[in-house]
């Protein structure tokens, strides 16, 4: 259909204050605008600074809503990235100041449709006070959301204590079935927790509140759980497919990334183990040690990067003497490093990854097997255990109930992943997933299906 012949929109987007879900946001915002759709992308400033702005459409408008001060909550914080777990309770709270400045905003616009995230409850109430139409978009896959249950099981229902998320859910009777947490993940997750207002009661309001569920996944490779949705929800469930990142060979080759490039250019195809936990991802230093201890045990070529986060617990978060022991084979990477670059090299033969949703998209897009060590944060264990039951990586043993793990699980979970007879199936598994995490034409397709789907959705009335 022609852009003159279709219904033009004007979309907001608000998106959670974390990096992880401000980049799936843009992504969409991004193929809206080539639509022909104008769209308001609202943020905090810093969060709004942080967006890779170069190629932006002129479509996109980017508004910024000064950050309110809550108490507890550092000054300078406006992101998870800038705090650590036990904050994020404050910065939902301020996250929920927003609502007036954003109300207002709102109001003095000819916006059409919101699209939000898990943590404004409040916002479809507003959305519809005003007249627009309201979407929840969930960065998340539908597993992890159908695990998570329907409304009136989030807001009162069995599950009360994190033990109690420890069991796969009655409402999910797929066969051979068995995503939930551990019990070290869930304790974790109920610490970045609000008190006022739970992740769960805010998960609640967005799906009733709202219009329909858009999810960042796709059937061929979420099918069950797609089916399951709309039930769970008495509403539509729309995928927007797995927003796979493109990666631009003619872009200027930066520093980092050609001493990068330089070292993997030395190595043997598919023989390196790429090693990264996020940038949120926090281990003590005795656990530190010991993934150390299990990537040297492992005797094979590592690329290791180290976060912000992860360096500024001091420099003994490494044991004494191990980049000196492994220089040969391992380079450990201080700070950010270019990952998409670096999964796409063809050393790169699999990814010990911490289960973000977004990692596990961008190793899968290139074929790299996984070696799952969960984070501990938000569904990032349920992703550990559907991709261990997909047969696309492994993860590695950890005590259920403390998270604790050894130095030789680590060493045997990366050589059977990598090199053994045994992990044979799961390269293979993990090959053959790029027709779907790396396909972009599959991706476009279902986000043309959402597209669609706001453009013929009738107008809301205020």
């Amino acid at each position: 259909m022609e852009n003159t012949e279709k219904n033009l929109l004007h979309i907001a987007m608000f998106p959670w204050l974390a990096y992880g879900h401000l980049m799936p946001f843009l992504e969409v915002s991004k193929f809206l605008a080539q639509q022909g759709h104008r769209i308001s992308f609202i943020s905090t400033p810093k969060n709004i600074h942080r967006l890779p702005t170069s190629s932006l459409s002129p479509l996109i408008k980017l508004i910024e809503l000064p950050m309110p001060a809550v108490d507890g909550l550092p000054q300078s914080a406006e992101s998870t990235a800038d705090i650590p777990l036990n904050k994020v309770p404050y910065l939902k709270k301020a996250y929920d100041k927003l609502e007036l400045p954003l109300t207002h905003c709102l109001e003095h616009s000819d916006i059409d449709w919101i699209v939000h995230d898990f943590a404004s409850h409040w916002l479809p109430r507003v959305a519809t006070r005003l007249g627009i139409n309201s979407v929840y978009f969930t960065i998340v896959n539908a597993t992890s959301m159908a695990f998570f249950g329907p409304p009136s099981d989030l807001l009162a229902g069995q599950r009360q204590r994190p033990e109690d998320f420890t069991v796969v859910p009655e409402w999910i009777d797929f066969p051979d079935f068995n995503v939930a947490f551990k019990l070290h993940e869930m304790v974790s997750h109920w610490d970045s927790m609000e008190d006022e207002v739970s992740d769960f009661r805010r998960l609640a309001g967005v799906i009733q509140g709202c219009d329909f569920v858009a999810t960042r996944t796709c059937p061929e490779f979420d099918g069950d759980p797609l089916s399951l949705l709309p039930k769970l929800y008495g509403k539509p469930v729309v995928p927007v497919g797995l927003l796979p990142p493109v990666l631009h060979e003619d872009q200027l080759e930066d520093d980092r990334w050609r001493v990068l490039r330089e070292w993997l250019d030395k190595r043997r195809e598919q023989s390196v183990v790429y090693i990264a936990l996020g940038t949120e991802v926090t281990l003590s230093q005795e656990a530190m040690h010991e993934l150390a201890r299990g990537i040297e045990k492992s005797g094979l070529c590592f690329i290791w990067v180290l976060g912000n986060r992860q360096l500024a617990e001091g420099p003994d978060m490494i044991p004494v003497g191990f980049e000196t022991r492994v220089r040969d084979r391992g380079l450990v990477w201080k700070g950010w490093a270019p990952q998409l670059r670096v999964l796409g090299h063809s050393s790169i033969g699999g990814f010990l990854t911490h289960c973000g949703w977004s990692s596990v998209i961008e190793a899968l897009g290139f074929g790299r097997v996984l070696i799952l060590f969960s984070g501990a944060s938000s569904d990032q264990g349920l992703i550990a255990r559907l991709m261990h039951n997909k047969r696309v990586g492994l993860e590695i043993p950890r005590d259920d109930r403390d998270g604790s793990f050894s130095s030789e699980a680590v060493a045997e979970s990366i050589r059977l992943v990598m090199v053994d007879k045994e992990g044979e199936p799961l390269r293979a598994n993990a090959w053959a997933m790029k027709e779907v995490f790396g396909n972009l034409d599959l991706s476009n397709r279902y986000l043309d299906e959402f597209t669609q789907f706001l453009e013929t959705w009738p107008a809301s009335m205020s």
